[in-house]
């Protein structure tokens, strides 16, 4: 007998086989920005050149500032501006703040981030913006920047700046997934009541200005997050109690995710107090209550702590 020769495979076949190497790479990739709390406080490039976690904390706590005032100097959208924080975020993921300058990171990743996020914004504009920011305290940046000399200078580095960006990242930087869209279907899935969405979409903005977006994929932060927002508004969400399953989220990710919020929360409650008054020689008398501005310094939005153990939660 003639030995049998194995079935042509068809197109079809191929085309499948294709999508799955192609789904297996895009996987891949996107699995190398995401990283551990550990590597994210101990072994960042930054780290390396001598930058401890609170400086670098306070650098990217300036560029996240910077980014939401140039974002809505320029009236991009919320999306674009949190694209744009992602982008810096990943960016010092792999080079360190000892040699890349914030401010002109910052201001090429808004400008890339209209691009990825399909809202153009000129460059022109960008660059009179940026510079107007950064050197605010000056009367004459927002005449001195529309020289020929001043502009090229400062536009020839914020080009740089996106050439480095988009390197660093390998393009792909251009395809970054945030929070929102994961957040709005969950949402509408789990008809959620107007307060409990705005709490949610709250302290989904928040969330980009930490390195949350480093450790959890989007849908895990959105599932999270609406968890985060029933509990502070006191709401029930879903028709059964694991809802969360739903969005394939585990409970014991969820868990964990829910920690580290309120970690974040706390961390930023702490930084909002008012410092401890100095003692001094002589009697003050106590005010009975405290300045409203005072009684409370909670950031996030105004939500008090509480603990993520509390009963009926899980």
């Amino acid at each position: 007998m003639g030995e049998e020769h194995p079935r042509k495979r068809s197109r079809q076949h191929f085309e499948a086989e294709e999508e799955a190497r192609h789904l297996s790479l895009l996987e891949c990739e996107t699995a190398k920005w995401f990283f551990s709390r550990e590597e994210i406080e101990r072994f960042s490039p930054s780290r390396k050149d001598g930058i401890d976690l609170a400086k670098e904390s306070f650098l990217r706590s300036s560029y996240c500032s910077f980014l939401q005032r140039l974002g809505m100097q320029l009236h991009v959208s919320q999306v674009t501006i949190g694209c744009a924080m992602v982008m810096c975020h990943r960016f010092y993921m792999r080079q360190s703040h000892a040699k890349n300058d914030w401010q002109t990171i910052a201001t090429a990743s808004l400008f890339l981030a209209c691009k990825a996020e399909d809202e153009p914004c000129p460059l022109s504009n960008v660059v009179v913006a940026s510079y107007e920011i950064i050197y605010e305290w000056d009367p004459s940046a927002s005449i001195r920047i529309h020289q020929t000399d001043y502009y090229h200078e400062f536009k020839e580095l914020i080009l740089a700046g996106e050439r480095l960006l988009l390197d660093t990242s390998a393009f792909h930087l251009l395809d970054i997934d945030l929070p929102y869209k994961p957040l709005a279907a969950a949402l509408n899935r789990l008809n959620a009541w107007p307060d409990l969405a705005t709490a949610a979409w709250n302290f989904v903005h928040d969330w980009l200005r930490t390195t949350l977006c480093l450790q959890y994929k989007p849908h895990v932060i959105a599932t999270a997050t609406v968890h985060l927002a029933a509990t502070f508004q006191n709401a029930k969400v879903g028709s059964r109690r694991d809802w969360w399953l739903e969005f394939g989220v585990t409970t014991k990710l969820l868990k964990e995710v829910i920690q580290e919020m309120y970690m974040l929360i706390e961390v930023g409650r702490r930084r909002a107090m008012p410092p401890p008054r100095r003692e001094v020689a002589w009697a003050i008398p106590a005010a009975i209550n405290p300045p409203v501005h005072l009684a409370r310094g909670y950031p996030f939005h105004s939500y008090p702590m509480q603990s993520y153990r509390q009963p009926g939660i899980w």
